[in-house]
């Protein structure tokens, strides 16, 4: 793992860590209100994407028949890649929430600071794999003779 590696696999539990820090600014601060809203809309679904990514880019995505741009591919796995970043982001957020909530111990506090420690196991997890791609070959269902 190069440097550049570890700086990119660290930078969303270091967001998270950061937005607690902000926390000790006052309580209208937009400072601290733009690095909690940043962590929580990107940080943990940030983590998430970077265990995936291997599994993510094993196949290509499709274009349209008539292709009028080149980099089609590129930029339809960088917009899926930004959506289920937020999208995740917001769905660990509403989860951790809930949870919170539903042992009557919900603060804003804790939801960040229960974030911030799934953010920074997930930037230690390993990637996932990237499955084989499917054979073209025609099989036969299990059980039957060829």
């Amino acid at each position: 793992m190069t440097p550049q590696d570890l700086v990119v696999r660290m930078l969303p539990p270091f967001g998270g860590w950061l937005a607690l820090a902000a926390l000790a600014l006052p309580g209208g601060s937009p400072l601290r209100g733009a690095a909690v809203m940043l962590f929580l809309a990107a940080g943990p679904g940030a983590a998430a994407v970077r265990i995936c990514a291997p599994a993510l880019g094993a196949r290509p995505a499709e274009g349209p028949v008539e292709r009028r741009d080149a980099d089609f591919a590129r930029h339809s796995d960088l917009l899926e890649r930004l959506m289920l970043v937020l999208f995740l982001s917001i769905g660990a957020v509403m989860l951790a929430a809930t949870v919170l909530i539903a042992t009557h111990t919900f603060s804003a506090q804790r939801v960040l600071l229960t974030l911030t420690l799934l953010t920074t196991c997930a930037a230690f997890c390993p990637p996932l794999r990237a499955s084989p791609t499917p054979s073209t070959t025609p099989s036969t269902p299990k059980g039957s003779a060829p």
